[in-house]
């Protein structure tokens, strides 16, 4: 999915991802738990360290493994409406520490 400029769509936030925000690939299912091979989704930096901070590799595995259910966490909820609001270049660090993989 890409927005009027040709940008992919951060499909968490769903906002524009330009070449200048920071961006990295999210393994659906962490290669920890057997992704290794398995499909990613482009993700605004900031978005995807945040699911790093609030879920486990296990529950990612287990419970989390596309877009449409980690919006649909209330865990992430919050963070998602924050984030929404925010410019699409916007970043800074997670406010949790990273959790440890399971």
């Amino acid at each position: 999915m890409t927005d009027d400029q040709g940008d992919p769509i951060c499909p968490l936030c769903l906002r524009p991802i330009p070449p200048e925000a920071r961006s990295s690939l999210h393994h659906l299912v962490p290669k920890l738990k057997g992704g290794k091979g398995g499909p990613t989704v482009l993700l605004h930096q900031i978005c995807h360290s945040e699911i790093h901070a609030r879920f486990t590799e296990a529950e990612l595995a287990r419970d989390l493994d596309t877009p449409e259910k980690l919006r649909a966490d209330p865990r992430l909820a919050r963070f998602l409406d924050w984030v929404a609001r925010r410019p699409p270049t916007f970043h800074k660090r997670s406010a949790g520490g990273r959790r440890k993989r399971r």
